[in-house]
Parts: structure tokens; sequence; C-alpha cells
């Protein structure tokens, strides 16, 4: 049954379709008739739609700022822990070419130069009358010397100096030649016959250098080895290899104090002139060291007077090969301390400037201690 109040459908398939009940009626097709409009009745004038409200302008994203932080989300135990506040700056040093600062890994911001590593210059002085100076030299890449000093200035006339010059074919050295010459120190400041505590002192650099190698003993790692312990106007001297110990009288022969364990002191043995033999090409070739494949590590030691005016002096090859012969390097250190005075410090660090003067071929340690006339300011009559 169909509702009165609906109207027909359209015969126009494409005309819309009144809602149900909503009174509202199509035109009639073309051609049917038109009702007649009541007398005295205006016509009907259809009302104009009502004028839809202009739409409000959005306005632009974040014109009032930023939207709020949401509030911290709750858990279990609470609120959420603040934000870790920003690690501060590290300083890493500056630069002594540019001025800029070392990044993290060493390198200059601002010029890329590498940071300079504490081991290529390293200087001591425990008491007025004893100073070192261990160098990089200008050739090598590494400074696999090392050095280990002790004195005191409230005990004048005691002093322990070590030498170590580390092996540059084998790796590890830098390492080894350290650890050997910390190791040793230890040892030579205790008390007890001398030749005793250098022979405690040459095991204990030897264990040094093998636990650097651990367990690995293929290319380990190796140093040679000089130390001096002066006590009572004597100095009593050990070494392996050829790192060398020297006594500088201010009057008097200069000598030196220890032999090389090396190819070089062989021919010289077997009749080579020295100088032809250090000059040779198995001239640092040596036949005794410190490390785990060492044959022997029983020093050779000597004892000697100190108690004229004079400077005990241990080095590395790297000064010695620019004057191995005593008298040569006695003249040496009387012209640098003409030049920087004869305090240890300055001298140490002038005589390892001069070898860098000759071209500095190889790693330079300077360990001297004056003797004899040492007063208190290091300086001597």
């Amino acid at each position: 049954m169909s509702d009165p109040t609906t109207a027909p459908l359209p015969d126009d398939p494409t005309a819309p379709i009144p809602a149900p009940g909503s009174g509202r009626t199509e035109a009639p097709a073309p051609g049917a008739e038109q009702p007649e409009a009541e007398p005295g009745a205006d016509a009907a004038q259809p009302e104009a739609a009502p004028a839809e409200p202009a739409a409000e302008e959005e306005p632009e994203p974040f014109s009032d700022g930023p939207p709020p932080l949401p509030e911290p989300m709750l858990v279990l135990d609470g609120a959420l822990p603040p934000a870790a506040a920003a690690a501060p700056e590290v300083d890493h040093g500056t630069c002594t070419s540019c001025g800029g600062g070392f990044d993290e890994e060493g390198w200059c911001t601002q010029c890329g130069e590498r940071r300079p590593d504490p081991r290529h210059h390293v200087t001591s002085a425990p008491s007025a009358s004893v100073a070192g100076v261990c160098d990089r030299g200008r050739r090598h890449r590494d400074n696999e010397d090392a050095m280990a000093l002790w004195a005191d200035d409230g005990q004048p006339g005691r002093a322990v100096l070590v030498v170590c010059d580390g092996v540059s074919s084998a790796p590890r050295s830098a390492e080894a030649s350290l650890a050997a010459a910390e190791a040793a120190l230890e040892q030579l400041r205790g008390s007890g016959d001398p030749e005793q505590r250098h022979d405690r002192a040459a095991r204990a650099a030897a264990d040094a250098v093998a636990a650097v190698a651990g367990e690995s003993h293929r290319d380990a790692p190796s140093c040679t080895y000089v130390s001096a312990v002066v006590e009572d106007d004597r100095a009593s001297v050990a070494s392996i290899g050829d790192s060398r110990a020297y006594w500088l009288p201010d009057d008097g022969e200069p000598q030196r104090l220890t032999s090389d364990d090396s190819m070089a002191e062989e021919q010289v043995r077997a009749g080579i002139p020295r100088a032809e033999a250090e000059a040779g090409p198995l001239a640092h070739t040596i036949t005794r060291w410190l490390g785990p494949d060492s044959p022997d590590h029983r020093p050779g030691t000597t004892v000697h007077d100190v108690a004229a005016p004079g400077w005990l002096l241990l080095a590395s090859d790297g000064l010695w090969n620019y004057a191995s012969d005593p008298a040569d390097l006695a003249a040496v250190v009387r012209s640098v301390g003409s030049r920087v005075g004869h305090s240890p410090a300055p001298l140490a660090q002038g005589l390892v400037d001069w070898a860098n003067e000759q071209g500095g071929a190889d790693n330079i340690t300077v360990a001297l201690a004056r003797c004899g006339d040492a007063r208190q300011d290091g300086t001597h009559g």
C-alpha cells in the first residue's frame, strides 16, 4: 500500500528523489496541465535559500608558538625519569701549531695536525743533581727508548738511573722498554749489596718484558738495558745490550764503563778498528738483550769511583753513535755546557738537541748524575 503523502516517482530517472515525508513534489512533465491558481491569491514566490556562513580562515600552524609538551606518561612505577643532561665538552688539548683544539681522536679541528704522543719527548728531574731527557729523534715515527730515575735532595750523593732502548724491529718494544726501566728502578732503590740489587733488577726487567709479550713469544718485544746506582761516592753499573754508561770527570781521563753486547764489539775484539766496526752494517746488531727470546739475562757489572767532580752519563745509542769515544763525548758535554749551563736538566736537553742536530737518526736518551761536588742547586764549581 502506497503512502498518500508520498509523491509518485518522477519519470525522469535523473531527477532527485524526494525524501520520504518531505511533502515536496516535482514539477510536472512537459505538456502536463498546470493547476490554476485560486482567485485573488498572489502567485507564490519561491523563497531564496539562506546564504551559507563564510568559512572561518584556518590559522597558520604554530602561529601562537609551539604546542605545549605532553605531560610525562605514567609507567607502572611512576613517572618517566627526566631526560639526561648533555655531557660537558671535554678538553683534549690545544694544538701548538695553530691554537685549535684537538678532537677525541687526537686530531686538530683547525689544521688537522696530529696531537704529539707524550712518549715522544719525556723529561725527568727528581733532584737538583739528577735529570734526564728521552726524545724520539728526527727519523723515527715512535720513541722506543725509556728511562727511570730516582734521587732525593734530602739524600745527596744517592741516585738510581736506568735507560732502556726498545728494539725497533720487534713489536711493542716501546711498552717493553718502559716496563723494564720501571721494574728495574723499584729493585735498585732498595738496600743491600748493589751487585745483588743489579741481578734482581735485571730479572725484574726481563719479567716485565715477558709480561708485555704475553703468551706469544714469537716476534716478542725486546730492549737493551743499562743501570747505575750511586752511593758513597761509588757508582755500580750493569748493562745488557749496547746502551752505555760513561764517567766524564771535570779533570782526568773520561771512561766508558760498559762493554757492548753487539756484533760491532765482537769485531773490535777481533782487531777491527772501532770507528770502522761501529760504522759497519752490523754495528747495532746486539748479541744479548732483555726479552723472552734472549739467551741470557745476566748483566755485565762494574764499580767505579765517582768521588771527584764529574758527570755520570747513561745514554742510548741515539746519543753515543755521534760521539762514541769517551774523550769525544766529554768534549761535546763541555761544549754544550758552555752554552746551556752546567745543571743536569738543561745539560741533558742540550745533549739531546745536539744529537738531533747531527741527524737524530735514532731515539735519544740522556740521563745525568752530577757527582763529587753536587750542591743542592745542582751546579758545580
